[in-house]
C-alpha cells in the first residue's frame, strides 16, 4: 500500500513540473519578475528584523506610517508608473519624444508633492496621535518622485534598476540595525527606509539624465493639463486598490487597540509578500497570455484554465503552510509567541489562494481591455472595505478582524467571476 501511494504522489509530482516546464512559467517568473522577487524576499528578511528589535506593538505604528506614505506616493505617482510605461516605449528612438515624457513624469509628480507637504504640514492641528511617524515618513513619499522604474521598464533595460533596488534594501537592513536600539526608536524605522530609496532613486535618476542626455525644464501648461486628464481615472483605480487592503490597519489606528494593530499589521505584511509573489507569476505569464489572446480566444481560454490550475496549486500549498504552522511564522518574524497574530494569520491563510484563482480574471479583463469593468470594481470593493473594517473594529469584533482579507479577496473573486461570465458571448 505504501508503494502505490508513493508511486501516485510521484506521478502527480512529475505532471506538476512538466506542466510547469511546459508553461515555461519559472524561467519567466525568474527573468521578467527580478524586482518583485528581490522585494520579496528582502522584505520578509527586513520586517523580522525590525519587529524584534521594536516590538510587534510599535511595528504597528510604523506600518500605520507606511501605509498611509503608501497612499500619498500613489496619488503622487499618478498613474505616471503605468503610462509612463507605454510612453517610454513609444518614443525610445526619439531624444525630444523622451524628454518630454520625462519633464512631464517628474514634474506633476513634484506639483502633487508640494501639495501633500502643505496636507502634512495641516495635519499638526489634527492633533493626530502618530503624527511624528508621518512627518519622518516624508522621505518615503519623495522617493516616488524620484522613482525612474516607469523610464527603465519602458526601455526594457531593468538591470540596473534591479541592483540599485536591490543595495538599497541591503542599506535598510543594515542602518536600521546600527541604528535603531529599541522600541523608543520606532519613528525613524520609515526616515531609514526613505532615505536609502530616495537615494537610489535620485542616483539612478543622475544616471538616466547624463546617459540619455536628458534636459530638466518645466513642461507646458497643455501637456500638464493632458498628463492630468489622462491620469485621473487611472489614479482613482489605483488609490482604491490600495484602499481596500490598507483600511482595516487605517480603522484600527483610529478606533482600535494598539497590540491588535501591532498583530494585524504583522499577518498584513506577511499576505503582502504573497501578493508580490502573485504579481511576479502575473508577469511571467502576462507576455504568453497577450500573445496567444491576440492568436485567438480560444487559445487564451485553453491556457488560462491550464495556468489557473497550476498558479492555484502553487499558492493553496503556501495557504496550507499558513493555516497549519501559523504560529512558527509569527515566531520566525517577531521572535515572540503572539497569539492574536497567530489567530490573525490562522484566517487570513487561504487569502493567497483566492488571489490566485482570481489572477487570471483580472488578466482577461486587461487582455479584453475592459478598464470600465476593473475600475467599477474597485469603487465596489471600497465601499465594501471601509463598511466591513468599521463594522468589525468598532463592534470589537477582534476575533473576527482576519477575515476582513478574505471578505475583500473573496468579493473580488465573485465580481470577477460574473463580469467575466456575463461578457463572454461579447467575447466569442
Amino acid at each position: 500500500m505504501p508503494n502505490i501511494c508513493q508511486k501516485v504522489l510521484k506521478q502527480v509530482l512529475t505532471s506538476f513540473i512538466s506542466s510547469l516546464r511546459e508553461t515555461k512559467i519559472v524561467s519567466n517568473f525568474l527573468n521578467l519578475s527580478s524586482i518583485q522577487i528581490s522585494n520579496t524576499l528582502l522584505i520578509l528578511l527586513m520586517y523580522p528584523i525590525i519587529t524584534r528589535i521594536i516590538g510587534i506593538t510599535d511595528l504597528g505604528l510604523v506600518m500605520l506610517a507606511n501605509t498611509f506614505s503608501g497612499l500619498a506616493g500613489i496619488i503622487i505617482n499618478y498613474g505616471t508608473n503605468q503610462s509612463g510605461i507605454r510612453d517610454i516605449a513609444t518614443h525610445s528612438h526619439d531624444k525630444k519624444g523622451l524628454n518630454n515624457v520625462f519633464n512631464n513624469t517628474i514634474w506633476i509628480r513634484l506639483l502633487i508633492f508640494a501639495v501633500y507637504i502643505i496636507f502634512v504640514i495641516c495635519l499638526h492641528w489634527a492633533n493626530i496621535r502618530y503624527y511624528t511617524y508621518i512627518i519622518l515618513s516624508i522621505p518615503l513619499v519623495f522617493a516616488e518622485v524620484l522613482n525612474p522604474l516607469f523610464f527603465f521598464l519602458g526601455l526594457e533595460k531593468l538591470r540596473l534598476y534591479n541592483i540599485a533596488n536591490l543595495i538599497s534594501k541591503v542599506v535598510i537592513i543594515a542602518a536600521v540595525v546600527f541604528f535603531i536600539k529599541g522600541p523608543e526608536d520606532s519613528e525613524w524605522v520609515n526616515f531609514i527606509m526613505g532615505m536609502a530609496t530616495m537615494l537610489a532613486y535620485g542616483t539612478l535618476m543622475f544616471y538616466v539624465l547624463a546617459k540619455y542626455n536628458l534636459s530638466f525644464r518645466f513642461p507646458q501648461n497643455a501637456e500638464l493639463k493632458k498628463i492630468t486628464i489622462d491620469n485621473f481615472f487611472l489614479t482613482i483605480n489605483n488609490i482604491s486598490v490600495h484602499l481596500q487592503q490598507s483600511l482595516m490597519i487605517f480603522s484600527l489606528a483610529k478606533w482600535g487597540d494598539p497590540l491588535w494593530l501591532g498583530a494585524y499589521s504583522l499577518c498584513d505584511k506577511v499576505i503582502g509578500s504573497s501578493r508580490l509573489l502573485l504579481i511576479s507569476v502575473s508577469n511571467a505569464i502576462y507576455p504568453k497570455a497577450a500573445q496567444l489572446y491576440k492568436d485567438g480566444i480560444g487559445a487564451w481560454k485553453a491556457y488560462k484554465i491550464k495556468m489557473k490550475r497550476l498558479v492555484t496549486l502553487m499558492f493553496f500549498a503556501l495557504s496550507l503552510g499558513l493555516f497549519i504552522l501559523p504560529g512558527f511564522v509569527i515566531q520566525i518574524l517577531s521572535g515572540e509567541h503572539n497569539q492574536t497574530a497567530i489567530d490573525f494569520l490562522r484566517i487570513m491563510a487561504f487569502v493567497p489562494t483566492l488571489a490566485a484563482l482570481n489572477v487570471l480574471n483580472v488578466l482577461d479583463l486587461l487582455l479584453k481591455n475592459d478598464t470600465l469593468s476593473i475600475f467599477r470594481i474597485a469603487l465596489i470593493l471600497l465601499a465594501i472595505s471601509a463598511f466591513v473594517a468599521w463594522i468589525l473594529v468598532t463592534q470589537g469584533l477582534q476575533q473576527w478582524f482576519g477575515i476582513y482579507a478574505i471578505i475583500i479577496e473573496g468579493s473580488a473573486l465573485l465580481m470577477y467571476e460574473y463580469v467575466i461570465k456575463k461578457s463572454s458571448t461579447k467575447y466569442v
